[in-house]
């Protein structure tokens, strides 16, 4: 076989796989989202209330900019 012809499938064979690759993440990922929802403010509302705190708009906003640095 040619030279160029094994470049030509390995190639082909790279790009198949990038998208067979690009795929499967993107499906783990989605699944792991359905599974495991990020924090929103109500659930943080929740952990103060847990607390037996009364927590206010300040305490929230600082917390969710707390944990949208820690990402």
């Amino acid at each position: 076989m040619e030279w160029w012809g094994v470049l030509l499938i390995a190639i082909a064979a790279a790009i198949v796989g990038g998208i067979i690759g690009f795929i499967i993440t993107r499906r783990v990922i989605q699944k792991q989202l359905k599974d495991n929802p990020p924090i929103n403010e109500n659930q943080i509302r929740a952990m103060y209330r847990s607390m037996g705190r009364k927590p206010s708009e300040a305490d929230i906003k600082k917390t969710m900019n707390a944990v949208k640095r820690g990402k």
